[in-house]
């Protein structure tokens, strides 16, 4: 059972969760004695270093009409690949690029598709893959019965595991159609750390009572190096870019560790978060419906607790 994962990358750097999804596909290939390999469309820095993940060649595609993701240009090329390469198992990371493009490709090799996979598929028998469903409430186990199986891995749900070794490097040719799509002009959202990459991740909503009072969030997220986010109410209120917010109607993320500072919990905010590893809720209602999901809560005024924390923070990282 041969492994093809697609590796996805911004600004010449691979994605983390393209490393995760290497990592998924190599130890794939192990559980059935075979090999993992990758494509990649465009010139990302560090390519020979996926053989670290376990990734033994990488076909690229240099196009510079490529720039641009056509989720049905790169649909028709990762197809192309796996047919080329023998691939039984395409992979890639459940993030937004995947969701555009793992469907497609599905189609084109009649392939059964998992998407928001959390784990590898059961050892022996039927190919069985668990995967998030209800936003992640419940687990379901899916078994995939077609010769070609599409796999899309949801981000930090798979551990990146380094083995060491080089990736060959090879070119591969492929027919690149006309894009569809014209991007006439991009405007990158600002930020020290990017939201969907972050390990960690400090987030806060209506409780802060205004933007004036975001700069000891800024703070916290400066100190722990984290990337800042908020809830839906703070966003519409303009106190906020909408970049930064999270939930179901915005940017679904799993961090190791999520703070939620003046948030209530609503149930479409706890929908973008829950799949967060670690959850530390800051409210002074105890009653708050976050309490519910959170792993550590905080009952106090926000305006006294993240300081302390701020201080607490600071004096660790002096030390």
């Amino acid at each position: 059972m041969s492994v093809l994962v697609f590796i996805d990358h911004i600004d010449g750097h691979i994605k983390k969760a393209s490393l995760e999804a290497a990592s998924y596909g190599a130890q794939l290939a192990a559980q059935s004695g075979t090999s993992a390999e990758a494509i990649v469309l465009g010139n990302p820095e560090g390519l020979s270093d996926l053989g670290k993940y376990g990734i033994t060649k990488v076909h690229q595609v240099q196009d510079g009409s490529l720039a641009a993701i056509d989720a049905q240009v790169y649909a028709k090329i990762i197809a192309a690949a796996a047919e080329q390469t023998g691939a039984n198992v395409i992979v890639f990371s459940n993030n937004s690029s995947g969701k555009a493009i793992a469907p497609r490709v599905s189609v084109r090799l009649k392939a059964g598709l998992v998407s928001g996979a959390t784990a590898l598929p059961e050892a022996g028998g039927a190919f069985t893959v668990r995967k998030n469903v209800f936003s992640g409430k419940a687990f379901a186990q899916v078994s995939v019965k077609t010769e070609r199986k599409v796999i899309a891995l949801n981000p930090n749900a798979f551990a990146i595991a380094e083995k060491g070794g080089t990736a060959e490097v090879v070119p591969f040719s492929a027919t690149v159609d006309a894009p569809r799509i014209k991007v006439t002009g991009s405007t990158k959202t600002s930020g020290k750390v990017a939201l969907t990459e972050a390990d960690v991740v400090v987030s806060a909503g209506r409780g802060l009572k205004g933007p004036e009072n975001w700069k000891m969030v800024e703070e916290l997220a400066d100190v722990l190096g984290a990337a800042l986010a908020c809830s839906r109410p703070v966003a519409d209120a303009h106190w906020r870019p909408h970049n930064e917010h999270v939930g179901q109607t915005g940017v679904a993320i799993a961090p190791n560790l999520y703070i939620a500072i003046g948030i209530s919990g609503a149930i479409q905010h706890l929908a973008g978060v829950n799949r967060s590893k670690t959850i530390v809720v800051i409210n002074k209602d105890p009653e708050a419906p976050f309490f519910k999901a959170a792993d550590y809560g905080i009952v106090g005024d926000a305006f006294e607790v993240v300081p302390k924390m701020l201080e607490a923070v600071r004096k660790v990282k002096g030390a």
